[in-house]
Formats: C-alpha cells, structure tokens, sequence
C-alpha cells in the first residue's frame, strides 16, 4: 500500500510539473530568503541545478524522463529535512581533542523513521529558473504532531542555527550532509559558549526550527538551519 502511495504521488507531482512547464512565470524568488513556516503547515522550497544532469541537456525536446533523475533525487532529499521538522534528529558529538589523541564525532539519527512522512508530503508549483528546477515542498502537521511542535516551542529550548556545507559534486546527498553540518556546526558553538572545559562527549536532541537559507556558493551547497535544542547529557573526562 505505501508503494502505491508513493508511486501515485510521484506520478501527481510529474503531471502538475508538466502541465506547468507550459506556464512558466516570474517569481521573485531567492534561496537566501526566509521561507514561509508555521506551526501546522510547513512550506519550504527546493531545487535542482539542471546542468547537474545529463537529462537536462535535451532542451528542445522536454519529456518526463528528461527530469526524472532530478525529480526522483527531491523526493529522496526532502523527507530527510520534513522529518527532522516534524519529529526531529537525535545527535552525538564528541569535540576533536588534540592532547587526547580524540578525533571529532558526529553522529545525526532521526527520532522518528522519515518513512512515516514520506508519502504526505507534497510537490508543488514547480517552475524553472536560472537553469534550476525549482518546487515547494509542503506538509500538514497531523493534531498529535501540531503537539509535539508546541511542546518543544513551550519548554525552555535554547534556538541554536548554524551554516552547514558540503561539495556540490555530491549531488542531493551533499544537502543531507550539508544539513547535517550546520547541526554540528550550531552546536559546536553554543556548547562553546556555556562549557569551560571541552567535554567528552555532548548528545541530545533537536527539532529545526526553520529552513533560512539553500544556495551554493564557491561549488559548496550551503544551507543554514535553525533549532529548537534538548540536551540530553554532558560528559565531562573525568581524567587528563
């Protein structure tokens, strides 16, 4: 069943994106702007660089499987950012220590399997500009999720954000990785703010806040995320 549900989403968003390469229109659209989110539906926008496939190459003839490679990789890349906004990530990080002999760790699970929000989530409004296929990516809380995102709004969370990169060459799995390293790089600052001594070994749990910024810049995939922060333990070396 969640198959067919998955195969007839793909197939709806093929059809709307096809039907509307017949109507391009100017946004005024930038991946370094806010975008929208709220509590109950999450909105964010997501993109693909055609030249980074060879599908695209075909401009005079545009047919499905034209974009199917770089439709397929949006639909792998966008449940992994919905889940950590719905349900969240769990984290382990262990600060690099020279004088130990300790390299860094960072380890990101997610709480809940992004299976389970997989086949809610929407494509929509697609359209091509400056060579990129663009969509949004939508997603309505159900109540019990509305919930949770209040709980972790109510409780004194501290917001920590962070600019994550990773090589463009990597294709979609550099926005993961690259989602993954602002994580580590908002919390490797705001531990350094409030802990004297470099700790052994930090883990916790977080919920992004928001999705500010998506670009590219110097062939890296930048990406800017911010997060609702639960600590779960400090471990502090109990021996030099």
């Amino acid at each position: 069943m969640e198959r067919h549900l998955q195969i007839k989403n793909k197939r709806i968003f093929k059809k709307l994106f096809f039907a509307f390469l017949g109507l391009l229109f100017s946004v005024n659209f930038s991946v370094y702007s806010q975008a929208p989110f709220v509590e109950r539906i999450i909105r964010i926008p997501l993109w693909a660089e055609l030249d980074a496939y060879p599908e695209s190459e075909q401009a005079a003839n545009i047919n499905s499987e034209q974009y199917e490679f770089p439709i397929n990789r949006m639909h792998e890349v966008a449940p992994f950012i919905i889940n950590g906004m719905v349900y969240g990530w769990n984290f382990v990080y262990v600060p690099s220590d020279k004088a130990r002999g300790v390299e860094e760790y960072f380890e990101v699970t997610e709480i809940t399997d992004s299976e389970v929000t997989k086949n809610k989530i929407n494509y929509t409004s697609p359209w091509i500009e400056n060579n990129k296929l663009n969509c949004w990516v939508e997603y309505e809380r159900t109540e019990a999720q509305v919930q949770n995102y209040r709980l972790w709004t109510s409780i004194k969370n501290p917001v920590i954000s962070g600019l994550g990169y990773a090589a463009v060459e990597k294709g979609f799995d550099g926005i993961e990785e690259a989602a993954k390293d602002s994580l580590k790089t908002a919390i490797r600052d705001y531990y350094r703010s409030i802990i004297k001594n470099k700790p052994k070994e930090i883990n916790g749990s977080v919920l992004i806040r928001n999705l500010g910024a998506l670009g590219i810049d110097s062939g890296r995939y930048v990406i800017n995320l911010a997060f609702f922060l639960e600590c779960g333990k400090i471990i502090e070396y109990s021996v030099y």
